[in-house]
C-alpha cells in the first residue's frame, strides 16, 4: 500500500514502477492521483538506497506534471543503475488539499 493518503484528499492511486516492484531501467516514473494537482507545489525525489560501502544517494532528477494534471512524472538525468530506490512525493490538489508520501522499488 502507498502511505500518505488520505479521505477528501488527492490519493496516489497508481505508480509505474509499482510500489515492491523489480524492473529493468525505466526511462520515468508516473504517479497517478486521484485529483488534479498544482505544478507549482507539486513534486517528487528520486533516492537510491543505501547499500554495503555506499551511502543513500539523491539521484538527479526532474518532476514535472504531465497535461492531465494527475500525473507526476519523474525523469532521471541518467539511466539508473541496479539498486533499490525510494520515491518520496509532495503534492497539492487543486483545492489546496496537501499530501505526502513515499514508495520503493527495484532496478535489475
Amino acid at each position: 500500500m502507498f502511505a500518505g493518503t488520505a479521505n477528501a484528499h488527492p490519493k496516489l492511486v497508481s505508480a509505474s514502477p509499482a510500489a515492491n516492484a523489480t524492473v529493468a531501467k525505466p526511462a520515468r516514473i508516473e504517479l497517478h492521483f486521484s485529483e488534479k494537482l498544482m505544478p507549482a507545489f507539486s513534486k517528487a525525489d528520486l533516492t537510491m538506497a543505501a547499500m554495503p560501502g555506499m551511502a543513500a544517494m539523491k539521484m538527479a532528477s526532474a518532476s514535472a506534471l504531465s497535461s492531465d494534471g494527475r500525473t507526476l512524472v519523474i525523469t532521471p538525468k541518467s539511466p539508473l543503475p541496479s539498486g533499490r530506490y525510494s520515491v518520496a512525493w509532495n503534492v497539492v490538489s487543486t483545492d489546496t488539499h496537501k499530501v505526502a508520501g513515499t514508495y520503493v522499488f527495484a532496478v535489475k
